[in-house]
């Protein structure tokens, strides 16, 4: 009981140092002033604190090196220098980048029982996070436009996905996430806050920000969701329209081991697809929740870890040439060392 109470002074006495309350005069409302936040996501106990860090660092671990191994084979390896191939290795990047954000951080305070973030560190995350997420989604929309090409405008690919164009739609990809993670941390961090400074949550994430702004202040950022919703539904709707095309090209090939082997090659991308909607829709559900609950938690660590560990097993599993590559790499290795 009194490590308990102990604890609960700690955190009233952090808050009381690390904020300011003033007075609205015309609005009647106590705005904080927060220079730090508390990451409360995880429940306070040292042994579940521990368990937690090595949970998140051996899947931090496993996606490092399942990502950086795509990397490689990738940059190095001759039969793997085609457009999917490229966009492939600039989404493990991202997949690396989106992980470190949020993961490496929590390892950190739970190894330290450490709490806090500061303000401009927050507020780098939240940039970090949905930047990432951004350029994620934008480069999954060019390689379905990659599928497209390759299957539906066979002869006239490598005119279309030549290296200047390839490069044009990666580094769009990547200055439109950063616009719009831009857009949203600035929606997010241009209100009030009147709550106390605990976020409950393992990172810093917009549902759980909005829910300490203080009452009516949440509109913009609310207002720039719905928007980016719309224009996420846009994207999503050319998506499955390149693929309405590539399913009507591959229903006219005549021999059915064909129509696999064509198929199979958009097979990836659609299972990462669908696993990244998913998530996105369970970060949406997380903006209808007012109160903190393990649910929310739970729901983050979803949307956090599983895109970026599962993204390179699917693509080492579900492509007959990443198989081919891998079994040459590691059979070389296990050669040398014997």
């Amino acid at each position: 009981m009194n490590n308990g109470t102990d604890k609960e002074s700690h955190i009233l006495k952090f808050e009381e140092n690390l904020s300011k309350k003033i007075i609205m005069p015309d609005k009647l409302t106590n705005v904080t002033l927060i220079t730090r936040f508390l990451l409360m996501g995880f429940p306070d106990d040292q042994v579940l604190q521990r368990l937690f860090a090595a949970f998140f660092s051996l899947v931090y671990l496993a996606a490092l090196m399942g990502n950086l191994l795509i990397i490689t084979l990738t940059t190095t390896d001759q039969r793997l220098q085609t457009p999917m191939y490229f966009f492939l290795k600039y989404l493990s990047l991202i997949d690396i980048c989106y992980i470190s954000v949020t993961v490496s951080k929590s390892i950190i305070n739970s190894l330290t029982n450490s709490h806090s973030i500061s303000f401009v560190g927050c507020a780098s995350q939240v940039f970090l996070v949905v930047s990432f997420a951004g350029t994620e989604f934008a480069l999954l929309l060019v390689m379905s436009y990659d599928r497209y090409a390759a299957i539906c405008c066979p002869l006239h690919y490598e005119a279309i996905m030549n290296r200047g164009a390839c490069m044009q739609m990666v580094t769009t990809s990547w200055f439109s996430g950063f616009v719009y993670g831009s857009i949203h941390v600035a929606g997010t961090f241009s209100v009030h806050f009147c709550g106390p400074n605990i976020v409950h949550q393992f990172f810093c994430d917009i549902p759980s920000l909005l829910t300490l702004a203080c009452s009516g202040e949440q509109i913009l950022e609310y207002v720039l969701i719905i928007v980016s919703f719309c224009f996420v539904f846009v994207c999503f709707t050319f998506m499955v329209a390149s693929y309405v095309f590539i399913v009507s090209t591959v229903l006219r090939i005549p021999s059915p081991q064909g129509r696999f082997r064509t198929f199979s090659t958009c097979m990836p991308h659609l299972t990462v697809v669908s696993m990244f909607l998913s998530s996105v829709y369970i970060a949406h559900l997380g903006l209808n929740s007012k109160s903190p609950s393990s649910l929310n938690v739970f729901m983050s660590v979803l949307y956090s870890l599983l895109p970026p560990s599962l993204n390179p097993v699917i693509y080492s599993l579900r492509n007959r040439d990443m198989r081919v590559v891998l079994w040459k790499f590691f059979g070389e290795k296990v050669t040398l060392s014997i």
